[in-house]
């Protein structure tokens, strides 16, 4: 297939830069479905060929247009992730994307280290260990490094993303109407906004920037050795954490990334932006276009909403309550992983999260609503336009 645009023109004028940056990255998206689990038998109706050139019209800016083919394909290679099914995304294989990612960076400006379950022990990352150990697929500790041009730091930033490749819910397994078990796959779809921004990122590093990004990659199953409800976890940063439901989960290892970024990323760190599809609350209390915000940070708060209005990503800031907060305290222990009840879930969520994070200005984003659309088929690589947006702000 070929695809030629034409950019209309206003008095004379040409769109701007910004604008055809923003049709161009839609045409391509829209331009390009996922048919990698289509078999030969289906009907060719159903199998679109490739978009093979794509011509522009009418006084094209070709900065314009390289990045927008660029955010395209952060953002297919995000939808492509989050829409692959969990016997084919395993942690493995997601470290094995992100490797792939960092080898595409122009002069080895991004690199990659994983890290095993050994290292992960040793480094007492027990709250993150306590959910991969049901599964028979070995949990993946990735933390990729972008560097900026020249070397010279002035802002460090860490994107995290919620990793969990499938989520049965553990003991307190998924069941019933509206678990939505079967789209599990895209619990991880926090990992795959912030491996796609990374891809996009690699082609044109920030000057001044250092960008760290995380996920601590797993799977959170039912065997017999599972964790148990009632269980008693030790976090990175010697917190203890009672496990009341299993299927709170996606905190417990974001607990240990986010003591992981502030401490092991080699110096001051700037911002802390968690992305997860952490809560079915958030989508009620937003509906399914929205992704919530969290942040202990004004400033941090209003340069993540001004990323998300700038890339057309809706995005609310939700109250981060200290009165909820003592829903998560555990009479046994620290903390428990979940709060008192239905009301409030995504708040006392978020509230969790902060117990991890020391100094550092944070936010966290939940990302359970838009993360996926049944209409425009699937996966909608949302999260990946802002946090682009957001670490390109941090420019020198």
């Amino acid at each position: 297939r070929a695809a030629p645009p034409l950019f209309p023109s206003g008095g004379g004028e040409p769109l701007s830069p910004a604008l055809q940056s923003a049709a161009l990255t839609a045409t391509l998206l829209g331009l390009s479905p996922d048919l990698r689990y289509k078999s030969s038998a289906d009907p060719e109706a159903l199998k679109k060929p490739p978009l093979a050139t794509l011509d522009l019209l009418g006084g094209a800016d070709m900065d314009a247009a390289r990045k927008a083919t660029s955010l395209a394909q952060g953002i297919l290679m995000t939808r492509g992730l989050v829409g692959s099914p969990a016997n084919y995304l395993t942690p493995t294989a997601m470290a094995e994307a992100a490797t792939a990612i960092a080898g595409m960076s122009k002069g080895g400006a991004l690199t990659i280290q994983v890290l095993e379950k050994a290292e992960c022990e040793a480094l007492g990352m027990g709250s993150y260990l306590g959910v991969s150990q049901g599964a028979m697929e070995p949990p993946k500790f990735i933390h990729m490094t972008l560097s900026p041009p020249g070397g010279k730091v002035c802002k460090r930033v860490c994107l995290i993303g919620k990793g969990l490749t499938f989520d049965s819910g553990g003991y307190n397994i998924k069941a019933g109407a509206g678990s939505m078990i079967e789209k599990m796959k895209f619990d991880m779809g926090g990992a795959g906004a912030v491996l796609g921004a990374a891809r996009v990122l690699a082609d044109a590093p920030p000057a001044g920037v250092e960008v760290h990004f995380i996920v601590a990659a797993c799977e959170n199953m039912v065997s017999e050795t599972a964790m148990r409800p009632g269980d008693i976890l030790t976090a990175s940063n010697g917190k203890t954490i009672e496990v009341v439901n299993t299927d709170a989960e996606g905190r417990l290892t974001l607990a240990d990334a986010l003591v992981y970024a502030e401490t092991k990323t080699g110096g001051k760190v700037d911002a802390i932006v968690d992305v997860a599809t952490l809560t079915g609350a958030c989508i009620i209390a937003l509906g399914p276009a929205y992704a919530g915000l969290w942040s202990d940070n004004d400033e941090l708060s209003d340069k993540l909403l001004g990323s998300a209005k700038a890339s057309g990503e809706p995005l609310w800031r939700m109250p981060l309550a200290p009165e909820y907060a003592e829903q998560i305290k555990s009479p046994i222990s620290d903390l428990k992983n979940l709060g008192n009840g239905p009301q409030g879930g995504s708040i006392t969520a978020a509230l969790f999260l902060k117990e991890f994070v020391k100094e550092t200005p944070w936010a966290h984003m939940d990302i359970a609503g838009p993360v996926w659309d049944d209409k425009q088929g699937g996966a909608t690589g949302y999260g990946v336009k802002t946090l682009v947006d957001f670490v390109e702000s941090h420019a020198a």
